[in-house]
């Protein structure tokens, strides 16, 4: 977050008045006014404790009322008051600054609100620090996702004398190291005799899971002698963590049987364990979910949003039908913003026109949107083909005097991006008076999605604050689709070096994905084998989608053998394994991958395209099947093919099905979802955004290279810039071009 540190930055005085309130504390002691804050505070109303206090006379200011106000702003979040109470305090009290107690609050507040930078300053400073100093920013620092500072800040700390590490610290050094950091620690725990400390088992259990070391964490619960409701949710979200769903709703059945009391982070826990690929018997999880819903509704925990989503999300990945829990929250008492926000939330992602939908229907009801259902809103609208739902609710932000939220304005970053408009979404950037690291993040992602690694590269030297994990998936994912095999190499090798971040599964898998596209697959394959985590499915499928790509079969082989005990019902594997067989002219063994496909039970998932004409969103299946207007696409698909013919394109038919005529092969190509997309477009152009001078559809499935060839060709025909959104990322193909260079 971009900070300024001067007076200028920060509300006036005046504007915090309190007149009502100071007559009460005339002639009175600063206690008194200290209480007055400390009930304030309590009470949620900092803005008006900060208003009597700031109005108040510096005679009754002590230690301790400094103390209040700067842990409130911490509890908060409250970065600017934070920093315009510390400026005040140096101005009218600055020997505070000395004394330990108030610079622990305040390397405290710093670290809650991430402005670490300054929390330590303020820790470097101090003549004498105390375990609360030092825990303080070891806290911080672990909150922010900086494992490797605090880890190395708390041995720092293990070596000053009469600084004896406490449970706090401990839980707090242990929530953000990785595997082997934790090993020691465990070591050390034990060697202090801190073993029996509730609080300390529980966040060792946390790290085992987090590490995917599930048996350790489940040994260390059972060997607990009273088990908390931390405890119980720790262990629940390990085995969630491990996509051991079953385990996880037992440890939660036994849980309720004991008559230990759940909270709002146990539903969560257990709704995320019935979502994904947990191991979930749908009709056993349908049951159980509403089991729990039930539960959630009877505790009052259904009134939470962010319970209600999870619960909704759960319900839906089981194949709940949508409209049965619309009319199950009917049929409570929270039909309120946050209710309307929860059904949005879980409909943003997999249907994003009922979302869309549904928030007209909010507006209907004459309830006002806030910041958080905006949020998820644009969300939504990240999932449109075109950027006008986007627009429209830009437009509804700034009547809302929401404009400059960052939260917002880093959800519009996506939302124009997801949407085509690169140019938007740097507009937004651009004209953003503050960022956070989620503003930069969203930024370089934007740029990586559309094939723009170069600018990726030069924004990221640009960050005024640290980068994160994402920071660096990010740019290595712009790295992959551009091709920069060695600026990928290099920013891969300083995320230890440079940032002191250890790289995660999703950083191996862009590096898989970059040398194996680039051809260099023996080194991918040696990457894998180095990883100091089991490799995912994701990092197998981007291997084995580079062996795709050079026809390296028998490592192709490896990886869907992988992909298949990981995942038995993606189809990725076999129709990868598929191709590849196609593609090198082994038709029997393609054949032989399809039938054991089809006998697995397992389905391809049909390519979808989607165009957006008017203000109507049309859908195509290959060859255009339920389209009312199918049989006059087709009949122009067909003119439009032969004039491309004329001009050098060739179908591409080695990976059609081989068991049929070559004629028949050609005709299964040119029926292609996206094709059919397109020639709707100009059979409707009058009708497109922008006059039709650029075409937009979105895919579901990666595209193939037929038809990347065929789009190319197309454009320059038509004289148009056609943008096709695929699952991996955006082709811009202009004049006979593509903004990927070929290189998808």
């Amino acid at each position: 977050m971009r900070c300024p540190t001067t007076r200028a930055c920060f509300v006036s005085i005046r504007s915090f008045s309190s007149s009502n309130l100071l007559p009460a504390l005339a002639g009175h002691e600063p206690n008194d006014l200290l209480n007055e804050v400390r009930l304030l505070s309590s009470r949620g109303q900092l803005h008006q404790a900060l208003s009597l206090f700031y109005n108040s006379s510096p005679q009754l200011h002590s230690l301790q009322t400094y103390a209040t106000l700067f842990h409130e702003c911490a509890r908060h979040g409250y970065l600017q008051r934070g920093l315009r109470l510390h400026d005040f305090m140096l101005a009218h009290f600055p020997s505070c600054t000395s004394d330990p107690f108030v610079t622990n609050h305040l390397i405290n507040m710093y670290s809650k609100c991430g402005y670490l930078q300054y929390a330590h300053q303020l820790f470097d400073a101090m003549p004498k620090r105390n375990v609360v100093s030092w825990t303080a920013l070891v806290s911080g620092y672990a909150q922010c996702g900086r494992g490797v500072e605090s880890f190395r800040l708390f041995s720092d700390m293990l070596a000053e004398r009469d600084c004896r590490p406490n449970d706090f610290a401990f839980t707090s050094v242990l929530s953000s190291c990785d595997y082997l950091c934790g090993k020691q620690l465990h070591a050390l725990v034990l060697k202090m005799g801190l073993g029996a400390s509730v609080y300390v088992t529980n966040s060792l259990i946390t790290m085992y899971s987090k590490g995917y070391k599930v048996k350790e964490a489940w040994t260390l619960f059972k060997s607990l002698s009273c088990w908390s409701q931390v405890s119980w949710n720790s262990m629940i979200a390990g085995f969630q963590l491990a996509k051991l769903g079953m385990h996880a709703i037992g440890v939660f059945v036994k849980m309720h049987h004991e008559g230990i009391g759940f909270n709002r982070a146990t539903l969560l826990s257990v709704f995320s364990s019935l979502c994904g690929s947990n191991g979930i018997d749908i009709n056993l999880g349908l049951k159980f979910c509403f089991q729990v819903y039930c539960l959630s509704v009877k505790t009052g925990f259904i009134s939470e949003v962010e319970v209600a989503t999870a619960f909704m999300k759960a319900y839906s990945e089981l194949g709940g039908d949508v409209s049965e829990f619309y009319h199950l929250f009917l049929e409570t008492s929270c039909q309120d913003i946050i209710f309307w926000t929860s059904m949005i939330t879980a409909l943003a992602e997999p249907d994003p026109a009922k979302a869309f939908f549904l928030y007209r229907q909010l507006l209907q009801e004459g309830l006002t949107p806030d910041l958080y259902t905006f949020s998820i809103v644009l969300k939504a609208c990240a999932g449109f083909v075109t950027e006008q739902h986007a627009l429209a609710i830009h437009s509804q932000v700034i009547k809302a005097g929401f404009e400059d939220e960052t939260v917002l304005r880093n959800a519009l970053i996506h939302a124009y991006a997801r949407c085509g408009s690169i140019a938007l979404s740097k507009k937004v950037f651009e004209e953003m008076g503050c960022r956070d690291l989620v503003s930069w993040n969203s930024m370089l992602k934007a740029y990586g999605l559309h094939g723009k690694a170069k600018e990726a590269l030069q924004l990221f030297p640009q960050m005024d604050l640290k980068p994160d994990t994402a920071t660096f998936v990010a740019l290595l994912s712009a790295c992959s689709h551009s091709g920069m095999v060695e600026e990928g190499l290099r920013i891969f090798d300083s995320m230890f070096k440079d940032h002191s971040i250890i790289p995660q599964l999703d950083h191996y898998a862009c590096m898989v994905d970059i040398l194996g596209r680039a051809g260099r697959i023996v080194e991918a394959e040696e990457l894998i084998r180095r990883m100091p985590m089991e490799p995912d499915s994701v990092v197998w499928s981007a291997l084995l989608g580079s062996c795709r790509k050079h026809g390296e079969t028998q490592l192709a082989k490896t990886a869907v053998s992988k992909l298949k005990q990981m995942e038995p019902e993606n189809s990725l594997g076999y129709v990868q394994m598929s191709n590849i067989y196609s593609s090198g002219g082994r038709f029997n063994e393609a054949g032989t991958i399809r039938k054991e496909m089809d006998g697995s039970g397992v389905r391809k998932e049909p390519g979808l395209s989607w165009i957006e004409v008017g203000n109507q969103v049309h859908e195509f299946a290959s060859g255009g099947r339920h389209h009312p207007q199918r049989e006059a696409i087709c009949i122009k698909l067909q003119g439009l093919i032969g004039q491309l013919k004329e001009i050098g394109y060739v179908p591409e038919i080695s990976l059609a099905l081989h068991d049929i005529e070559e004629e028949h092969k050609q005709e299964q190509l040119f029926h292609h979802s996206e094709k059919m997309a397109l020639v709707f477009a100009v059979m409707n152009e009058g009708k497109l955004h922008g006059g039709g001078n650029v075409i937009r559809i979105m895919k579901n499935i990666r595209i193939c290279i037929d038809c990347h060839n065929f789009m190319k060709l197309a454009s320059g025909f038509l004289q148009k810039e056609i943008i096709v959104r695929d699952l991996n990322r955006f082709h811009h193909f202009k004049d006979n071009i593509c903004s990927c260079n070929d290189y998808w």
